[in-house]
């Protein structure tokens, strides 16, 4: 199960936004809980394609696309050495996917920052820091091993080349830069995959604000410079009050997010970042049995479409027949009407998975 973890500073609103994503009723306290076991919600990803298909076939069952956030605990300085809650919190990130990265923007004296002052891009270098020390400790412990090796006996081919590009992200971590933003091979991207590297997760920076700062923040702009300089993407949330708006009926709710000037759901918002952030796309099984989304990652094929439907239909694998979600309303929702028209194709093992495809597998085992 593909998973984000939310993360940021204590008392900077993580569980709140873990709430305004999840629907889940977290316990949300104005104090570091000290708690270690994080909140854990699977979340249905917001599709009108998806509703639009139930809406048309009626089916038996429906299932929406998921996705798991895990709210973390507080990370704090000094975590990357073990400090606080640090060692368990850092061994519940390496289990994410993505990180969704809380900065507190919203002022409030009943909930001191644990820094005594709101400076967002501070708090975002410091939590950015805490996880480059932790990269730099599993590499310092893999390096420490293979330089014993090689003091014993000579190292493989693999081993050597893997020397050589831990030392070079060893230089890079130590320069105060992520790995996220160091150029990896994907065959290098899958020799590291084991490491769990945090720097090297995709990142999403959620800014936490309040209803009085609608308009221009001021203590945000250092911060957004920093994020176009490093290509980061932000999502501005009113966390505190979008979780009380999902408290609303659909009416009321409307009216309020009107005056916020919100188009969309903070849930839907966040949602769709993080389902993009991990770099997934939604392709549909339809019928009057069942419509489900499928998630899938970007540019993978038929064959990899159809594993993840059941390996028997990738292992038999003969033929995908496709229609894109915009052709198939296109043409009155009518499969006869795509084939006449030719937008219903069958499409071989290389075929390159879009979002939104129609799919049924032809198979023979």
């Amino acid at each position: 199960m593909l998973k984000c973890g939310i993360v940021g500073l204590p008392l900077s609103g993580k569980s709140t936004v873990f709430n305004v994503i999840t629907r889940a009723g977290a316990e949300v306290k104005p104090y570091a809980g000290g708690k270690t076991e994080p909140n854990r919600a699977l979340v249905s990803v917001p599709d009108k394609r998806f509703d639009k298909l139930v809406e048309i076939f009626k089916p038996r069952s429906e299932k929406p696309a998921d996705v798991e956030f895990v709210d973390l605990a507080g990370l704090s300085r000094d975590a990357g050495k073990g400090a606080g809650l640090g060692n368990s919190f850092l061994s519940f990130v390496s289990e994410s996917e993505a990180l969704l990265h809380v900065i507190r923007v919203f002022k409030n004296s009943s909930v001191p920052h644990p820094e005594n002052s709101i400076d967002p891009l501070r708090d975002w270098r410091i939590v950015e820091a805490e996880l480059i020390y932790r990269d730099l400790g599993v590499i310092s412990n893999r390096l420490t091993k293979l330089e014993e090796k090689k003091g014993k006996k000579k190292l493989t081919p693999q081993e050597a080349s893997e020397l050589e590009l831990i030392k070079e992200l060893e230089a890079h971590l130590l320069d105060e830069r992520p790995l996220r933003e160091f150029e990896l091979t994907d065959e290098q991207k899958r020799a590291l995959s084991g490491f769990a590297f945090l720097t090297l997760k995709p990142e999403l920076i959620v800014l936490n604000l309040d209803d009085s700062q609608t308009g221009e923040v001021p203590e945000l702009k250092p911060l957004e410079d920093e994020m176009t300089r490093k290509g980061l993407k932000s999502v501005k949330v009113y966390g505190a009050t979008e979780m009380e708006l999902e408290q609303l009926d659909p009416e009321d709710r409307a009216e309020f997010m009107k005056d916020l000037s919100i188009t969309e759901p903070g849930r839907d918002r966040l949602i769709h970042e993080a389902y993009k952030l991990l770099g997934l796309i939604s392709f549909f099984t339809s019928g009057t049995d069942e419509v489900r989304a499928w998630t899938l990652r970007e540019g993978s094929n038929a064959v990899e479409a159809a594993g993840t439907i059941h390996s028997d239909l990738a292992r038999g694998f003969i033929r995908a027949q496709v229609v894109a979600y915009d052709d198939f309303i296109a043409n009155n929702a009518s499969i006869a009407q795509c084939r006449d028209k030719g937008v219903l194709r069958l499409e071989g093992k290389d075929y390159t998975v879009k979002d939104g495809d129609m799919i049924e597998i032809r198979f023979n085992v």
